[in-house]
């Protein structure tokens, strides 16, 4: 029983869910509607337990001096601080209204560290780039070509080199050749990809449905 009423609960729902789509009547749509509701009710119970196990995990880290425990006081002390700001001394107002402690904490602190995080990913961001353009096949060169040309022909002096210096025609020029690729080969490409992710939510989908796929209720 312990397994077959999550199954029994799972098929109900998604079936339900598919139906939606086909039949946007009653029974189907109001049962709909009241999944939903319950989606978000989970979702907020499911955001304060992953907050207090985190808060948890990184009180044993800092309690038993693990590898990186700063790291994990620097959690807690954030956690904390814009929790209590938050809810004490944000003047009872709503969280998102301009001037609360609660967005001065995000503004002034949230926001730059966010922006700080992005410039360092831009370091890794160089780094794979120059692993993956390295031409050491043909699919490798092909990349590497089609990179040089988006990245010169997003720069003015993409345009300065073809259309200046060389005087070639206005179909020769970078700009025109970096909106062809984006345009044609990396749409046609993306394309594929979404395709290819939507056949495995479906097929995924499915299996959990029919009871084939347990793992998230039993770890088999």
């Amino acid at each position: 029983m312990k397994r077959r009423i999550p199954l029994a609960i799972t098929a109900v729902v998604g079936i339900v869910y598919i139906f939606q789509y086909f039949v946007p009547h009653e029974p189907v749509s109001r049962f709909s509607d009241w999944f939903s509701d319950w989606f978000g009710i989970i979702t907020a119970f499911a955001i304060w337990l992953g907050a207090l196990n985190l808060m948890k995990l990184s009180l044993l880290k800092v309690s038993q001096r693990k590898k990186d425990w700063g790291y994990a006081l620097v959690t807690i002390i954030g956690f904390a601080t814009v929790m209590i700001v938050g809810l004490f001394f944000s003047r009872g107002a709503s969280f998102q209204e301009p001037g609360t402690n609660f967005m001065y904490l995000y503004d002034n602190v949230y926001n730059p560290l966010s922006s700080t995080m992005f410039a360092i990913l831009a370091f890794f961001v160089a780094s794979a780039s120059y692993r993956a353009f390295r031409a050491r096949n043909k699919e490798a060169t092909m990349l590497l070509l089609a990179a040089f040309f988006v990245m010169l022909g997003r720069v003015p002096v993409g345009d300065l080199i073809t259309r200046e210096w060389l005087s070639l025609p206005h179909w020769l020029w970078l700009s025109n050749w970096a909106d062809w690729v984006m345009n044609i080969p990396n749409t046609a490409g993306q394309r594929a990809i979404m395709i290819g992710i939507a056949l495995g939510i479906m097929s995924t989908s499915l299996r959990i449905i029919l009871g084939i796929e347990r793992t998230f209720i039993s770890g088999e």
